[in-house]
């Protein structure tokens, strides 16, 4: 590869990284650092805001979709096409760490091995706003966010009465019809948006070429009522049932069956908000997230009879927000999440479970003199199985008089609670012993620094970042008398992941924007690496499918004879990985190549009614894997209009 690294230095010397090269040049203003609205030019954590007019410039259909081809600092894989399992990893850890909001309803499975979510359920076409924070987020969100959390937030209505109506076909068979209808007058605010997305599809393994069909019916609908300058009601509900035909393998097998699942997922909140004056507002919220599962047997299955499962929390919490003056504020909280699981088959104890967790916490911000910004903050978990946990965070953020230059560092510690699927779930004969497991536990540290260059329209973000975590929770335990059991226990050894991520955007002239992004990971998984039993082959320490390196390049021209036509194409190289081989604790290296995907969109206004649109995915039709034996999108097209009445 030596040219390839010639192109990549060549391209760091020209140009440099971007977070969302379409945000206009106004103040970017954030809620999830604090939960509650912030300058980011204020903030000492990483943060990446994928803005409307981000989303209104990308055709992807599916979160997970963006997430894969966008220009931001973390790895993104999945297992197949449309509909299958999708994950983030934020800073090189596992998706595990990451905790995922929807209009402030966390989305995690309870019923999922780790608690996880897919991203390839979600919309596009629903979403306003996304917010990606980097690094420890524990003392804010809780369990889970120990490599960073997710915020997304759905569509609002606007000013006056709207009509939407958009139509995509793609290859593959795809067909895409999203309706809505939004509003806004003086009181009321409201949006509800339906959606129909089915493919065909590609078979998700490598070695199978039969189609992998997916169906998504989505429903979203938000509303709001201001009763006055001191009472507010907002309310969100999301809906979306799915079909997959998912190819199932175990232990490497080099054939899979063609199996159907049947999905429900759904969250929904409300919440009253009481400001008594201009210093103190109060936000009270019951949020509830429902996740079904349902995995049909298919003939020559090792399944007999369906697989059943069934996630469900309820949360009640409430936020305060107390600013002091103009210069010190404080974000401050109660809350109480309850999960249960369900499973229609009996398995050593897995087949229901519960567990609650309390939790309290502040953040305290404060401009300590004229350039200097920072956040204190702690949080107090207390879990009803798993016992109790402390997480603490501190930021700073300095602002060069001329605005222009900002340096940011931040120090957190982070946890993560076992879930019912790993307390509970134990497959041996003899299982007599479980829900006995820790919290994993981190700390981490980043800092970086944010250059604008104004006389050439340019900008430049560099981070450190350095973490570890340890009393990592592992599967695949052996030593009982039926044999090998699979349970879930603390692990010894440290994990560490430590990188370098560059970020910019670069606007040449009023036609030509440039953006560019590159990434370095390094990670040390001794949680596997001090295991006795390894296979003496495996030598490669670094996480399962965390590449070392990842840069994107982003390119938009505007035509001049056609002021309204846009032309956008982006390039995504990803190093060499590794991923587990035949057997998921067999310690066989397996390698993941390296890949260059280059995707062409191109995007036209018509009368300022009419956006018609046209792209070609994966253009060189690059054949590639970002887990082991599961196939990514071909070459593939996309052609759409939407219509705004």
């Amino acid at each position: 590869m030596p040219m390839l690294r010639r192109i990549i230095k060549l391209i760091i010397i020209l140009t440099f990284p971007v977070n969302n090269i379409f945000a206009a040049d106004l103040p970017i203003i954030v809620i999830a650092p604090s939960k509650k609205a912030q300058s980011i030019s204020t903030v000492g954590t990483s943060v990446t805001v994928l803005d409307e007019t981000f989303f209104q410039n990308t055709n992807k259909f599916f979160l997970g979709d963006v997430l894969g081809a966008s220009t931001t600092s973390y790895n993104f894989f999945q297992s197949g096409g449309h509909g299958t399992e999708s994950a983030i990893q934020l800073r090189g850890l596992p998706k595990r760490y990451s905790t995922v909001y929807i209009d402030g309803v966390k989305m995690s499975d309870p019923s999922s091995v780790s608690n996880d979510y897919n991203f390839n359920h979600i919309l596009t076409s629903q979403i306003s706003r996304v917010e990606i924070l980097k690094g420890n987020q524990s003392s804010v969100y809780g369990s889970g966010a120990m490599g960073g959390t997710i915020n997304i937030t759905t569509k609002k209505g606007e000013p006056g009465f709207q009509k939407n109506v958009s139509y995509n076909t793609a290859s593959h068979g795809t067909h895409n019809l999203s309706l809505s209808l939004s509003g806004a007058n003086e009181n009321d605010n409201y949006y509800i948006g339906l959606e129909r997305f089915q493919t065909e599809g590609i078979s998700a393994m490598t070695h199978n070429d039969e189609k992998d069909r997916y169906r998504n019916n989505s429903l979203v609908g938000n509303y709001s009522h201001d009763f006055s300058d001191q009472l507010k009601f907002e309310s969100n509900i999301r809906v979306a049932e799915t079909y997959l035909q998912y190819d199932a393998e175990i232990d490497g097998a080099t054939t899979a069956h063609n199996e159907e699942a049947d999905g429900l997922e759904s969250s929904s909140n409300v919440s009253v908000v009481y400001k008594p004056n201009q210093k103190f507002t109060n936000k009270f919220t019951l949020g509830k997230t429902l996740i079904k599962r349902k995995y049909n047997a298919a003939p020559g299955s090792y399944n007999t009879e369906a697989d059943n499962y069934k996630g469900d929390r309820h949360a009640l919490m409430y936020t305060g927000n107390y600013n002091f003056n103009l210069d010190n504020s404080l974000v401050f909280g109660l809350e109480r999440e309850d999960d249960q699981i369900g499973y229609n088959k009996e398995m050593a104890g897995m087949k229901h479970g519960t567990s609650y967790v309390t939790s309290s916490y502040f953040d305290f911000q404060s401009r300590i003199t004229q350039n200097i910004y920072a956040t204190f903050g702690s949080r107090f978990d207390e879990h009803s199985l798993a016992g109790n946990e402390d997480s603490h965070r501190v930021t700073l953020a300095y602002l060069f008089d001329d605005k222009s230059t900002k340096l940011k560092s931040s120090y957190g510690t982070g946890f993560r609670f076992p879930s019912l699927y790993e307390m509970y779930y134990i497959y041996a004969a003899n299982a007599s012993s479980f829900g006995n497991q820790k919290a994993e536990n981190s700390e981490s540290f980043d800092f970086g620094i944010e250059k604008s260059f104004l006389n050439l329209d340019l900008d430049i973000e560099a981070s450190y970042f350095n973490i570890k975590y340890h009393d990592v929770l592992e599967g695949w335990k052996s030593g009982t008398s039926s044999g090998v059991a699979y349970t879930t226990q603390n692990s010894p050894g440290t994990v560490k992941s430590q990188g370098l991520e560059l970020t910019s955007k670069w606007k040449a002239n009023d036609l030509l924007n440039f953006g560019f992004n590159y990434t370095y990971t390094s990670t040390y998984d001794g949680a596997e690496a001090d295991d006795p039993d390894r296979n003496e082959n495996y030598t490669n320490n670094q996480m399962v499918r965390v590449p070392r390196n990842i840069f994107n390049l982003i390119t938009n021209i505007k035509i001049p004879e056609y002021k309204d036509l846009n032309i956008t194409l982006k390039t995504k190289w990803s190093d060499t990985a590794r991923d587990y081989g035949n057997g998921n604790r067999t310690y066989q290296d397996e390698r993941l190549d390296d890949y260059l995907v280059n995707d062409l969109s191109i995007k036209y206004n018509l009368m300022n009614t009419y956006n018609l649109f046209f792209d070609i995915n994966n253009i060189m039709d690059e054949k590639y894997e970002t887990a082991r034996d599961y196939s990514q999108m071909d070459r593939s097209f996309n052609f759409g209009i939407r219509k705004v009445y």
